[in-house]
């Protein structure tokens, strides 16, 4: 009888969070230079609504993510990040931004070729 009730109590539960479950794990190159880089950078992640994991490696330059797609894009993110100084890739950061940056935090900036 228990074992009964348990089913009928648990596994709606059980099902409805696995459908809604839509967490993505992403990984990308975000430039920077320190710790405040560190802190910054995933700060700005944070406050995209659906992150739910935030890690920037230093070393290697590489940021992990865990987010909800359902509520958040991967552009969001990229452009978060971009907007408190630091390129990614897909986004990068403005001048204005880049300039308010700490000096120790301000990191070889790629080239931006462009087509005319």
């Amino acid at each position: 009888m228990k074992k009964i009730l348990f089913i009928f109590l648990f596994a709606p539960l059980l099902i409805f969070s696995q459908e809604n479950d839509k967490n993505e794990k992403t990984s990308f190159e975000v430039l920077g230079m320190c710790g405040m880089c560190k802190n910054r950078i995933e700060k700005a992640t944070y406050k995209v609504k659906g992150v739910k994991y935030s890690n920037w490696d230093i070393p290697s330059n590489k940021i992990s993510l865990i987010y909800n797609a359902r509520v958040t894009t991967i552009e969001n993110i990229r452009k978060a990040i971009a907007g408190v100084g630091h390129d990614n890739g897909s986004y990068l950061a403005t001048e204005e931004a880049y300039n308010n940056l700490h000096g120790c935090c301000k990191y070889p900036r790629k080239e931006i070729v462009e087509n005319n």
